[in-house]
C-alpha cells in the first residue's frame, strides 16, 4: 500500500539558502515558480531571453535568467521545459553548468526513463509530478488548497533527495492535497498511458465520434456540442468528487441503465486489446522513439494532426454557444497572457 504525505510530514527548511532556478516558464513552471514565491521560497526563472516566457515572467515580479545563467546561481534546478526540447536544452545550457550536490528535478520521468537525459553520478535526480495541469496547480494554490503530486527519487548521492522533493512537492502545494512515492518508470508509462488512451486520446475522440454520429443522423450541430461535449464536465465532476459510483447516484435511472448496459458494447473487448498494444509500446519505448523523431523533423504529423482538429466543425460550433455563456470566461483556467 502506498504511503501518503502531507505538509506535515515536509520540512521545508531544508529549502532554506538555496536557490531554486525553474527552467521555462510554460504551464507548469509558471505554477511552480510563483507557488514556490508565494511559499517564500528564493526562486528564479531560466527562459529564453526576449521570448514570451521571459516577458510573463518579469511582468510577474520575478527574477529571470538565460537558463544557462540560471544554472550557475541553482542549488536546485527544476526542469519544465517541453518534452521535446528538454534533452537540448540540459545538454546545452544545464550539463556544463550544473555543480556537484546539484538537486535536478523533473515534472514528469519520460527524458530520464528514455534515456534522452544522462545526468552525472553526483547529480541528486528527483522528480514532483502534479497531477494536474500548471493552470490547475496555480489556481488551486490561490484557493488555499493544493494538486496531488508524485515524487520519485532516482540518484541520491547527497542521502537527502527525498526530503527535498517533499519539500519542494508542498512548496507548490502538493502537501495540502496529498504526496505519493512511485519511481520514474511508473510515472511515465502510467501518465502516457492516461494521456493516450482514456484522458486525451480516448476522450476527445469519443467526444468527435459521438458529435458526427448525431450530425450525420441530421439533429442539429448545437444539440449535438451540448450532449456529446459541454455535459462532459457535468459527468466528470461528479467523478472527481465522489467517483463512478457517486456519479450513478446523481444521474437519472434512466440515464444509469443506459450507462450500464450500453457502455460496454462502446467499450469493447477489441478496445481494450488496443489499449494493451498502446501501453505495450509505451513500456518497449516505441512511442518514445517515435516522438522523438517526429520532433527531429519539425513534427509534421503533430501539426498536420493539429490544425485538422482545430479545423473541426465541433470546434466552431463550441465557440459560437460558448459566446453565449459569459460565465465560463470568469475564473477560467487558461488565461494566455500569464503563461
Amino acid at each position: 500500500m502506498v504511503k501518503i504525505y502531507y505538509d506535515k510530514d515536509a520540512d521545508k527548511k531544508i529549502l532554506k539558502g538555496k536557490k531554486v532556478a525553474v527552467i521555462g516558464y510554460g504551464s507548469q513552471g509558471h505554477a511552480h515558480t510563483n507557488n514556490l514565491k508565494e511559499s517564500n521560497i528564493d526562486v528564479i526563472v531560466g527562459v529564453k531571453k526576449g521570448g514570451a516566457g521571459w516577458n510573463k515572467a518579469q511582468k510577474a515580479g520575478l527574477k529571470v535568467f538565460i537558463p544557462s545563467e540560471a544554472a550557475k546561481k541553482a542549488d536546485v534546478i527544476m526542469m519544465l521545459v517541453p518534452d521535446e526540447y528538454m534533452a537540448d536544452i540540459y545538454r546545452t545550457e544545464i550539463a556544463p553548468n550544473i555543480k556537484k550536490g546539484t538537486y535536478l528535478g523533473f515534472a514528469h520521468g519520460f527524458n530520464i526513463h528514455f534515456g534522452q537525459i544522462v545526468p552525472p553520478s553526483f547529480v541528486n535526480v528527483f522528480m514532483v509530478a502534479p497531477k494536474g495541469p500548471g493552470h490547475l496547480v496555480r489556481s488551486e494554490y490561490l484557493k488555499g488548497s493544493g494538486v496531488p503530486c508524485l515524487i520519485a527519487v532516482q540518484q541520491d548521492p547527497s542521502q537527502n533527495t527525498k526530503k527535498v522533493a517533499l519539500a519542494y512537492a508542498s512548496a507548490i502545494g502538493g502537501g495540502r492535497a496529498g504526496v505519493i512515492q512511485t519511481t520514474f518508470r511508473e510515472e511515465t508509462e502510467t501518465d502516457l498511458f492516461g494521456e493516450q488512451v482514456v484522458l486525451c486520446g480516448g476522450l476527445t475522440s469519443l467526444i468527435i465520434a459521438g458529435y458526427e454520429t448525431l450530425v450525420e443522423a441530421g439533429y442539429s450541430p448545437e444539440m449535438a456540442y451540448f450532449e456529446c461535449l459541454h455535459e462532459v464536465k457535468l459527468i466528470v465532476d461528479l467523478i472527481y468528487e465522489g467517483g463512478i459510483s457517486n456519479m450513478r447516484y446523481s444521474i437519472s435511472n434512466t440515464a444509469q441503465y443506459g450507462d450500464l448496459t450500453r457502455g460496454p458494447r462502446i467499450i469493447t473487448k477489441k478496445t481494450k486489446e488496443e489499449m494493451k498494444k498502446i501501453l505495450d509500446e509505451i513500456q518497449s519505448g516505441k512511442f518514445a522513439k517515435e516522438w522523438i523523431l517526429e520532433c527531429k523533423a519539425n513534427k509534421p504529423v503533430f501539426n498536420a494532426l493539429t490544425k485538422m482538429g482545430e479545423k473541426h466543425p465541433v470546434e466552431e460550433v463550441g465557440a459560437k454557444l460558448r459566446a453565449m455563456m459569459p460565465w465560463l470566461k470568469k475564473g477560467k483556467l487558461v488565461d494566455k497572457s500569464k503563461a
